[in-house]
Parts: structure tokens; sequence; C-alpha cells
């Protein structure tokens, strides 16, 4: 099995997560901010993911630091449960609809933290949320798992409807990307390691 326990504890958060890479879709999110927890939630139904995210945070300054420190905290456990990615497709990508939204997101389990960021004319805050902050996660999680990340909203009014697109995008070609390749054999790589 695919799995991973990790945690990070500063002077500002304290996050503790687990995941299997081989899951059914079921969360148990608490971060201490609805809509992030609401988002971890769909991430994980559609990636077929197991996750569990407990994140104590000063959120009496904002949720920067607990947005941030969960992405590396993620990122970190991502890479430790994908291994020698012996087998996995590797790449994964997805275009989801959200109501009048839409977003594509594509990956490669590389090894080459990359981010590229699109989604424009968002309202400043969804709920407790600053919307700011899904860049942040993104880039955290991306560079400490690893991955290059193209993450961008196509089009879209609803600043909820758009960032559900993306994460639930994130969710399915995550889900595609360490899926076992029936075609592959040892890593997915001419350099013969990733």
């Amino acid at each position: 099995m695919r799995k991973s326990e990790k945690t990070r504890a500063t002077a500002e958060t304290n996050v503790s997560i687990s995941i299997n890479l081989d899951g059914s879709g079921k969360s148990d999110i608490s971060t201490g901010i609805g809509f992030f927890d609401h988002m971890l939630t769909l991430f994980t139904a559609h990636g077929m993911l197991d996750l569990t995210v407990k994140c104590d945070g000063d959120l009496e300054v904002d949720g920067h630091h607990s947005v941030e420190d969960i992405g590396i905290t993620l990122g970190l456990a991502f890479k430790e449960a994908i291994g020698d990615k012996n087998g996995i497709n590797r790449y994964g990508s997805f275009m989801l609809p959200m109501d009048e939204a839409l977003a594509v997101v594509a990956l490669d389990i590389s090894g080459r933290p990359y981010l590229v960021y699109e989604c424009n004319d968002n309202a400043p805050m969804v709920g407790g949320f600053d919307t700011e902050l899904v860049e942040e996660f993104l880039r955290a999680f991306a560079v400490n798992a690893g991955l290059t990340l193209h993450a961008k909203v196509l089009y879209g009014r609803n600043t909820h409807h758009k960032l559900e697109a993306l994460f639930k995008g994130l969710g399915h070609a995550l889900r595609i990307a360490v899926a076992q390749d029936p075609m592959g054999h040892g890593v997915p790589s001419t350099k013969g390691v990733l």
C-alpha cells in the first residue's frame, strides 16, 4: 500500500497528515478554515485517496500559515507514499466543468517542482477563506511533492465554482498520474529515474 504519515510543527502551526494513494475517497479534514476543508474533501473524493488532515494554526493572524504548511506537509507525505514511482502513469490531466466555470489541471510526477497557476478575477474571500491562498497551497504542495503542476481556470464568474473546479480537477489528474500503467514496466522515464 502506498501510504504515508507526516507531521509539521512550527511556532505558527501544528499539522498532521496521513495519505493512502490507493484509497476510496475517504477524508477526515479539520483545518479550522471551513471553505478549505470543503476543497480538500472534494480533492480527496475525486482523487480516490484516503486523506486525514489536522491543523492547529494561528488563525487569529490569518489562514496563510495553516494553508501553506498543510501544502508542505501534504507534499512531503505524497512524495513518500509514491515511493520509487515504479509502474505509474506519471502524467495526469483533467478538464473539469463546474456550472459556468471550466478548469484544466495537468501534472507530471517528475521530481522537478514547478507551478503554473492562472485563476483571475476572484472575489478576495469565499466564506472565511482568502482566495489568494490557493496559489500558496498549490505551490507548497507541488514543490514538496516534486510535481510539475499546471492549474488554470479557463473561464468562470463565481469564485466558489472556479476554485471547486480546480480542486476537483487536481484530484482527478492526480488519480490518473498515480495509477499503475498496465503496459508500464519500471520507472516511466528514459533516464530510468524520476
